[in-house]
């Protein structure tokens, strides 16, 4: 089964309304999601998100999301080849379904299956 690609990146934050200047100077846009808990950019067809204090996932370095069309599918498939589950498939809003796994290095890759 393979992937969309990489379409989405987020990005822990320590101070949120500092990080959104940045990454909106960056990308030369205003945020298209503007709230406490998660600042998102559309740029170029990725979205960027800025995540306050690594958000409930506890991030420390920014995670690629892989979109696929079958999260669970996906999630058997890079776990029988080595992959370990970080954090199970679960809605986060909208029917969007994301997980995470770790590689044997502990890299951390993202999954997300819009529904």
């Amino acid at each position: 089964m393979s992937t969309e690609g990489i379409k989405t990146v987020l990005h822990p934050v320590s101070d949120l309304e500092k990080a959104k200047q940045v990454y909106a100077a960056l990308l030369g846009m205003q945020p298209t999601t503007d709230s406490t808990y998660y600042v998102g950019f559309e740029a170029a067809g990725q979205q960027i998100g800025l995540v306050p204090g690594g958000g409930p996932q506890a991030m420390t370095s920014p995670v690629a999301y892989w979109h696929v069309t079958d999260i669970e599918a996906k999630l058997a498939e890079v776990t029988a080849a080595g992959a370990i589950i970080k954090e199970p498939a679960h809605d986060v809003g909208g029917g969007r379904l994301v997980a995470t796994v770790t590689d044997p290095d502990g890299n951390v890759l993202g999954l997300l299956q819009d529904t």
